[in-house]
């Protein structure tokens, strides 16, 4: 039996229905992602399946005793402090009694008394009735295998680490099938490639939400597509489901023409009067009148944004050059001697974890701030336009309309004078939308907003920081084209490695202590220059090994025969260690490592786990045997 069958399932909420007879099948063991455009309705069949919504009519079955857990798209509110508490809040009425255990245990640790042991002990008997020492020790658990700690306070994190605690809380129950809403916003792009491999290994269903392609390529086994209300699926990956979308499309495209043509036809025909009531005649008008229905029932397919970048003058060869920038806070490094040129047309990703100072420097480099040393010169005939990802240019008690046309009801677009109505419109604002409040936007119209006005703005030189967020995959792609095409130059702050991957022609990444180094190409050019920069590390030390210092003969006595013998096997047992590690990269590399069963890929990141940590105990006891001689 299918884990979760959906028959018919209707939704709606006053308008066009979004979910319309729509079913589902999601299997054990499925990793499901589910795509469509902003606002079909793809949150709201989630909250049907995970019970937080009621579907208007339907069926739903579900696997007996089933365990279902939901990881929405915002951080909920009112959560509680601790990361402890947060996790456990996701076991029911049992985490509220494992979490009020746990902070009695550390009161009582800190100060006895005999009200609080009495207490514990009482809260002892709860728990043992109800059975939740199990569910105590699974939390203990999945906290230690998320690396969070429990005692942190959870307002206090940054995005990754409190996506991660809520994804934790979500894995507390060892749920059967895992339900993910944009699992990687907010996240860096490690903290995406943890949650990849960590979801590649989870052995049970998924059913996900993504923009993320290069995520949603590796995950997916099946896709299914929210369009119109209805439900269709695609067995197969992302790139097979784009083909047979491409193709269905234009089959819909030719069967649309075909029908409105033969409506065109018999309407004329019924506008020419019906010359006798003959049965033929009758059935012809009444298939007409049913024709018209059909028409009108038919919801056309959701346009694509039309954006366009002012023409602007070009402006000077050289854009920006740093010389020697370096910068921190607090006596820490932030950004240290830092030198690079960017010249007209080049399109420069920058890359770096949440917190590791990509903001700042773009500050630095567009002369918003003045460094602690080093010196930053600007070219020439510089227009700036400006993408910020907190979107703090929306104005949230104004209208669409007012946040683009600044109270007027008219802007200008390479010269030419156009509606605000209009002009959103190319942005997919509805006219209705486009007066409402800025404050009842979703994530993606509000990304989309912030565009509409971007490029109201004649620029030459483009900053976006992380432009991609909630954007669906459709806008994604005509972003790509629209940067791509761009002749100004580009400066990229993003998290999204396809969009890196097809836009950016170098790269400056944050390697920790203020290190930025700079890569040509996008992000899986880096990935590749950076491995082969530690493949090199492995054979200095090796070389190391060979030829260790001599020491005098009086020194060397220090050390035992045994002690002797095993200094003397450390540089053998290394590189076979090291040959060891190699092969486990050199597989995980290969894109079909992923399409391997779960529990083999987990057991081959656990087994690279150990070689790793074997290799790094072998350098330290070689380390301290040469030091004795």
């Amino acid at each position: 039996m299918a884990l979760v069958t959906l028959r018919s399932i209707n939704v709606g909420f006053g308008g066009p229905a979004l979910l319309e007879h729509i079913d589902l099948q999601i299997e054990q063991g499925e990793r499901v992602c589910l795509v469509g455009r902003n606002g079909t309705g793809k949150s709201t069949l989630m909250k049907v399946i995970c019970g937080d919504i009621a579907p208007d009519d339907g069926k739903m079955e579900f696997q007996q005793d089933i365990r279902i857990a939901y990881l929405p798209q915002e951080v909920p509110g009112n959560l509680p402090d601790s990361v402890f508490d947060v996790v456990v809040s996701g076991l029911g009425e049992e985490g509220r009694l494992i979490a009020k255990y746990h902070h009695l245990s550390l009161r009582l640790a800190e100060e006895y008394s005999m009200s609080l042991a009495n207490d514990l002990d009482a809260v002892q008997r709860e728990i043992e009735s109800a059975g939740g020492w199990r569910m105590n020790r699974q939390a203990e658990a999945v906290i230690s295998r998320m690396m969070l700690d429990p005692d942190a306070q959870f307002r206090n994190l940054s995005g990754g680490l409190s996506r991660r605690v809520l994804l934790a809380r979500a894995l507390v129950s060892d749920p059967h099938l895992l339900l993910l809403d944009e699992p990687t916003n907010h996240l860096d792009i490690e903290a995406i490639r943890w949650m990849e491999e960590f979801l590649l290994g989870f052995s049970g269903a998924l059913l996900f939400v993504t923009h993320d392609r290069a995520l949603l390529r590796t995950l997916a086994t099946r896709i299914i597509e929210l369009d119109r209300g209805h439900l269709t699926s695609w067995p197969g990956d992302y790139d097979v489901y784009l083909k047979r979308k491409e193709a269905a499309l234009e089959a819909e495209a030719r069967q649309s023409a075909l029908f409105d043509k033969k409506l065109t036809q018999e309407e004329i025909w019924i506008r020419q009067g019906i010359k006798a009531r003959r049965t033929r005649d009758e059935d012809r008008v009444r298939a007409l009148l049913q024709m018209r229905e059909m028409r009108n029932a038919r919801r056309g397919i959701t346009g694509k944004a039309r954006m366009q970048l002012h023409d602007e003058a070009v402006s000077g060869k050289l854009v920006i050059d740093a010389q020697g920038v370096s910068h921190g806070y607090g006596g820490t490094p932030v950004i240290t001697d830092l030198s690079t040129t960017i010249l007209r047309g080049d399109k420069v990703g920058i890359l770096g974890p949440n917190g590791a100072g990509k903001t700042t420097l773009l500050k630095i480099l567009l002369g918003q701030l003045k460094p602690d040393s080093g010196k930053v010169s600007l070219g020439t005939r510089l227009d700036i336009a400006y993408f910020d990802q907190h979107r703090a240019q929306l104005d949230e008690e104004k209208s669409v309309q007012d946040n683009v046309g600044q109270g007027s009801t008219k802007i200008t677009i390479n010269g030419k004078s156009r509606h605000v109505i209009g002009y959103l419109q190319d942005f997919l604002f509805s006219p209705a939308r486009a007066r409402a409040p800025v404050k009842t936007l979703s994530g993606g119209e509000r990304n989309r907003l912030l565009l509409a006005r971007l490029f109201t703005k004649p620029a030459n030189l483009l900053v976006m920081d992380e432009p991609t967020n909630d954007l669906d995959v459709e806008t994604l792609e005509l972003l790509e084209e629209l940067l791509l095409d761009f002749p100004g130059t580009l400066l990229l702050v993003s998290h999204d490695r396809a969009f890196i991957n097809n836009i950016v022609t170098s790269t400056l990444v944050f390697e920790g202590n203020g290190r930025i180094n700079e890569y040509v190409g996008g992000y899986d050019d880096w990935l590749r220059q950076r491995e082969a920069n530690n493949a090199a590390k492995p054979a200095a030390k090796r070389l190391e090994i060979r030829q260790p210092p001599r020491k005098s003969p009086r020194q060397t006595q220090k050390l035992g025969y045994k002690e002797q013998r095993e200094l003397s096997q450390l540089p053998q047992r290394i590189e076979s260690i090291e040959a060891d590690v190699r092969q486990h990269y050199d597989a995980m590399a290969d894109p079909d490592f992923y399409k391997r069963d779960g529990a083999e890929i987990l057991a081959s990141q656990q087994r690279l786990q150990s070689l790793e940590q074997e290799l790094a105990e072998c350098y330290r006891r070689w380390e301290q045997l040469e030091s004795m001689q």
